[in-house]
């Protein structure tokens, strides 16, 4: 039995994500500022414009990770085959990047995780069935309670971005109707 690198996209991030960790750990914390979105985006510093992408690759610490990589690991394998490795780096790529410049533009907190993308791929993997004309249930039930949850959570004051969380689902929901059928 050969072991088989399966899903490149989803476990190549993994990797990269857990190395910064762990470097950012080792290093005391010295890498975090270049990846975590800038609080205030400044647009002549160029490390602002990594650091729009960047930020989907820290995470606080291992707990942190784990949360994040347990539903990636689960969920983006089954979507990376679906939809094929470019077009499911592509939209991890938006959705940072959205995350990102939303929350420069709206907040004037720092971001850092991946847990726009869990909800992105939470809710691309809803409608992956999804047929012309139909909504499927599962998609309304995902809606109602993960993004739901995240509405009611807004109001808590716990270090954690709903905002990312609920602009990672809309995108999730974007991408599936946008390429459903696993049109490449």
């Amino acid at each position: 039995m050969k072991i088989h690198y399966n899903a490149p996209v989803v476990l190549t991030y993994t990797f990269i994500c857990v190395l910064v960790l762990g470097a950012n750990l080792l290093l005391g914390g010295t890498l975090t500022p270049f990846f975590s979105a800038p609080a205030i985006f400044h647009p002549l510093y160029v490390v602002d414009y990594f650091r729009l992408f960047s930020h989907g690759m820290g995470h606080a610490n291992w707990a942190h990770l784990l949360s994040n990589f347990t539903f990636i690991l689960l969920i983006g394998p089954v979507l990376e085959e679906k939809y094929g490795s470019k077009r499911l780096l592509q939209m991890i790529g938006v959705t940072v990047l959205v995350t990102g410049v939303l929350n420069a533009v709206l907040f004037d907190t720092s971001l850092m995780g991946a847990s726009g993308i869990v909800f992105m791929l939470i809710l691309l993997g809803s409608i992956v069935n999804a047929r012309q004309g139909r909504i499927p249930l599962t998609f309304i039930l995902v809606v109602l309670l993960f993004l739901g949850q995240e509405v009611l959570d807004i109001f808590k004051s716990d270090n954690v971005s709903q905002f990312a969380h609920i602009i990672g689902g809309v995108c999730g929901a974007a991408f599936g109707f946008a390429f459903k059928k696993g049109r490449r």
